[in-house]
């Protein structure tokens, strides 16, 4: 059996498990979806979003790619915020990176890496921003991590400067933004305590997007 067909007879398996513990699950599924997290992460296979969360299907509305950026014109990723907050009334949105990226990791090359130029140029200029910080940590495995949380922390601060994100906190209280950084190395997630209210109080000098 091919690695592709195994696939099949796994699905086959853990939907018969499904309906042994709960013979109404897959009802219930299919009806309707009302997660309360949103969860932007890196597309690494290493990375699955609801196992790593602890959470079932249903739990979880899901985004990722290459170094779980939030760029403005990316209309994927800013259709996804904008349903997960207009629609789906998420409750917390997350940026999820993770140590070892390698998205993170390719952008701190001085070289052309092609098409993937100008995506990986949003990481470059994280580092721009940050290069003092950054140029004074002299072990590089330790100023790789510290620009995966950075990269992290400045995706987060791109939601927050989207209206969809600052309307609904105004007129809701919810959703807040959270940063996060999964290490691979121990299974652990680790939160860069985002100070969300403090971060939309001061981008809205220039971001205030909450007036029609």
């Amino acid at each position: 059996m091919t690695p592709y067909d195994k696939i099949f007879e796994n699905n086959q398996r853990w939907a018969e498990e499904q309906l042994r513990s709960d013979p109404d699950y897959f009802t219930r599924l299919s009806q309707s979806q009302q997660p309360d997290f949103l969860y932007i992460g890196c597309s690494d296979s290493r990375v699955p979003a609801n196992q790593i969360m602890g959470l079932a299907p249903g739990a979880v509305f899901v985004h990722r790619n290459v170094a779980n950026l939030v760029n403005n014109v990316d209309l994927n990723v800013m259709a996804v915020i904008n349903y997960g907050v207009r629609q789906l009334d998420v409750k917390h949105i997350i940026v999820c990176g993770h140590y070892g990226c390698g998205g993170v990791q390719a952008a701190m090359q001085p070289k052309d890496l092609g098409i993937l130029n100008p995506w990986l140029r949003n990481i470059r200029d994280v580092y721009r921003f940050h290069k003092q910080e950054l140029d004074g940590i002299q072990d590089k495995a330790q100023r790789f991590d510290r620009l995966v949380e950075l990269n992290v922390l400045e995706q987060s601060i791109n939601i927050i400067k989207t209206a969809a994100v600052q309307k609904s906190f105004l007129a809701r209280g919810y959703p807040t933004v959270h940063s996060w950084v999964f290490d691979m190395r121990n299974g652990i997630i680790k939160d860069l305590k985002l100070d969300f209210e403090q971060t939309l109080h001061n981008i809205q000098e220039l971001y205030d997007l909450t007036k029609d």
